[in-house]
């Protein structure tokens, strides 16, 4: 007998939703919390999330204006104007850009903004070209509008880290492809893309006519190098869709907080998207924001922040460096660290993931697979945020040394 199954209504979402890859780190960051519940001394060097608390004096806005103010209702949907004028004077101010508040669009997380932008620009068939590994959203959200990722992998090697060869994205372009994604600093890789590069890419967008999104959310976390913005450029507002956002900067990931710089002549146009997708950002979190941007002692509290991951990541490469088979580079932004560990994999013929697994249901340390950053070179590392303390980074490098020795002895038998 032959039974046919009939789908209901209700199972008749769109079924590309059931290849769509989540973000690993909230998954891994489950299990360490699983574990954490059952009483085991759990050490997360996996999300990308700074350890210390939101600032007092971000906090204490917020609080003032939910009590004081009674600030609870609709905002502007572009997000209100004393937020969207902080914006553009930091911004300004920092790279000379000359963005007007009316260019400015707050989005709920940098994630919004990507969205925003994607949706509002790809269309079925367009290709989008992407740094790998890469953060999912880009490559996933593009999938989701019809539009095909199409990645270029980085190079690497110890003594020169991770790198890009532009002639590798220009070899890429084709009639088709409608946008550049680059993420500077860069996650996972902890790469900063030098002014040689940029030049190259912008070079490459005015000559072919190609939109770059650029995602800078982690421009504070420089350790080495000098940081260049894409809107540094004058002519930024005939190619560049321009993300950041207040989650990595001020720690403020749960109040989910991210701005869209686009040109005026557009910004109308991606407000009525804005408006149908969330319709406004939340009220208390942009004062909050807002007075984050403004008062020095937050800039105070963020350089003190970013001395402190200088520091862990100094001890998370020290420590990294004296374990066998690991080739690892000492990122000079974001506060992440990606160690290649082909060899071990190949050694004891476990994946990326089967050895994650591993460390995390036997010594307890929650790392990220590379495989949660596609697409197919990332299979060969493992990602570690060193947005923690001194104490519990070293912590995590004894344990990840007992796990990788272990491994390898039993491989021997």
């Amino acid at each position: 007998m032959i039974r046919v199954y009939i789908l209901r209504p209700i199972e008749t979402y769109n079924k590309y939703l059931d290849n769509m890859l989540g973000e690993g780190g909230f998954a891994y960051v489950s299990k360490g919390r699983e574990l954490a519940r059952r009483g085991y001394r759990v050490v997360n060097l996996s999300i990308g999330q700074p350890d210390s608390p939101t600032p007092d004096n971000v906090i204490d806005e917020a609080i003032r204006a939910l009590k004081v103010e009674k600030f609870t209702k609709y905002t502007e949907t572009k997000g209100i104007p004393e937020l969207r004028e902080a914006i553009a004077d930091y911004l300004n101010e920092r790279y000379g850009s000359n963005v007007n508040p009316d260019e400015v669009i707050v989005s709920p997380g940098a994630k919004g903004a990507i969205f925003l932008a994607l949706t509002a620009y790809l269309r079925r068939g367009d290709k989008v070209i992407v740094p790998e590994p890469t953060y999912p959203a880009y490559s996933e959200i593009a999938k989701l509008m019809g539009a095909e990722p199409v990645f270029v992998s980085f190079r690497f090697n110890v003594r020169d880290g991770f790198y890009i060869d532009i002639e590798d994205i220009e070899k890429l372009i084709d009639d088709k492809t409608r946008m550049i994604i680059i993420n500077n600093p860069h996650n996972p890789t902890g790469t900063l893309f030098d002014t040689k590069f940029l030049d190259e890419l912008v070079e490459i967008a005015r000559r072919k006519k190609i939109l770059i999104l650029a995602d800078e959310i982690y421009d504070n976390f420089i350790y080495e190098g000098e940081f260049k913005s894409l809107l540094s450029y004058s002519d930024w507002r005939d190619w560049l869709l321009y993300v950041n956002g207040f989650s990595k900067v001020f720690s403020m990931t749960g109040w989910r907080m991210g701005y869209l710089i686009v040109d005026q002549r557009v910004s109308q146009a991606l407000k009525n998207l804005a408006v149908n997708i969330w319709g406004c950002p939340v009220s208390f979190a942009q004062k909050a924001a807002a007075k984050g941007l403004k008062d020095p002692e937050t800039w105070i509290w963020v350089k003190q922040l970013v001395d402190k991951y200088r520091r862990a990541r100094d001890v998370l490469y020290d420590g990294l460096t004296k374990i066998p088979k690991i080739e690892v580079w000492r990122s000079k932004a974001t506060f992440y660290m990606l160690p290649r560990v082909k060899r071990i994999l190949e050694e004891t013929g476990l994946t990326d993931e089967e050895f994650v697994n591993y460390i995390i249901e036997n010594y307890y340390l929650i790392l990220l697979p590379g495989s949660a950053f596609p697409a197919e070179t990332s299979k060969f590392y493992v990602r570690f945020s060193f947005a923690t303390s001194i104490e519990e980074v070293e912590e995590g490098v004894r344990r990840f040394r007992e796990a990788v020795e272990s491994l390898l002895s039993r491989s021997k038998k």
